[in-house]
């Protein structure tokens, strides 16, 4: 594709044209989005249609304003997460991604496993934060990676505290019958909300592998100042670190992090 050549449908007139230099920093921000494992400057070059120089000033413009980094092994350039911190969910002036940041941290640290901060971006959840925990073996995913809602114990934890409306907006179009990753998932809706009512009397949700065979993750919500969720926190782990006999444990120390995460967003 030739992203020199490529315009938005709306730039029907001149007055409506996008800046040029803008227009082709944004084009390679989108190329890099498609290319989770990174570009280097000859690969950019050929892909988008810029000469190599125009590509150079462009990915160290990127650099440079934080939205993307260089790795040393292949001299790639891939997107950082600065994207997600802007566009994440906010408390007033306060980013969630940003005030969440050491509760991670310590959550990490107190369980050795892998953290995740989740929230709910176009009816699935998506990673807006990782922590790799210190295990020889690790379940891990990736910054930006979206999950259907269901199968996950962070976005049951959402799907919880929505208001029936949209609960039932986002039920809409997907049918009684969801689709099942394990022989655990919660395919039928009437056990789906079976299961989310025990979430709002418990606090926490759960994740028997019903996404990943052989993972078990547990789950607290993030609260607004209205009692809204904006997001939720996830520790992960192989069931045999993490049996069920285990699962009230790891959830107080997902609520403490919860906690810290709640004052931090009311300032």
């Amino acid at each position: 594709m030739n992203l020199s050549a490529t315009l938005p449908d709306s730039a029907s007139s001149m007055d409506e044209m996008p800046s040029p230099t803008g227009a082709k920093t944004l084009a390679m921000l989108d190329l890099l989005s498609r290319h989770g494992s990174g570009l280097t400057v000859a690969e950019a070059t050929r892909r988008s249609g810029f000469t190599q120089n125009l590509v150079f000033r462009l990915l160290k413009t990127l650099v440079v304003m934080g939205y993307a980094t260089q790795r040393d092994d292949n001299k790639a350039y891939v997107l950082t997460n600065h994207l997600l911190e802007l566009t994440g969910p906010r408390s007033g002036e306060r980013s969630l991604a940003l005030c969440a940041h050491e509760a991670l941290r310590w959550l990490r640290d107190e369980t050795g496993e892998t953290i995740q901060l989740i929230i709910e971006a176009g009816g699935k959840s998506l990673v807006l934060e990782q922590f790799r925990g210190n295990q020889p073996l690790q379940v891990c995913g990736e910054v930006g990676m979206r999950v259907p809602l269901y199968s996950c114990a962070p976005g049951k934890a959402i799907l919880a505290h929505w208001g029936e409306e949209t609960l039932a907006a986002w039920f809409r179009g997907r049918g009684k019958t969801l689709k099942k990753f394990t022989a655990k998932t919660l395919s039928r809706r009437e056990d789906l909300l079976r299961e989310l009512d025990a979430i709002r009397r418990l606090g926490y949700a759960v994740d028997r592998a019903e996404g990943v065979e052989g993972i078990h993750c547990v789950a607290v919500p993030i609260f607004d100042d209205y009692r809204q969720p904006v997001g939720a926190v996830t520790v992960m782990a192989p069931i045999n670190r993490m049996p069920e006999e285990e699962f009230m444990r790891f959830a107080q120390c997902c609520r403490e992090a919860t906690d810290r995460i709640e004052r931090k967003l009311r300032g």
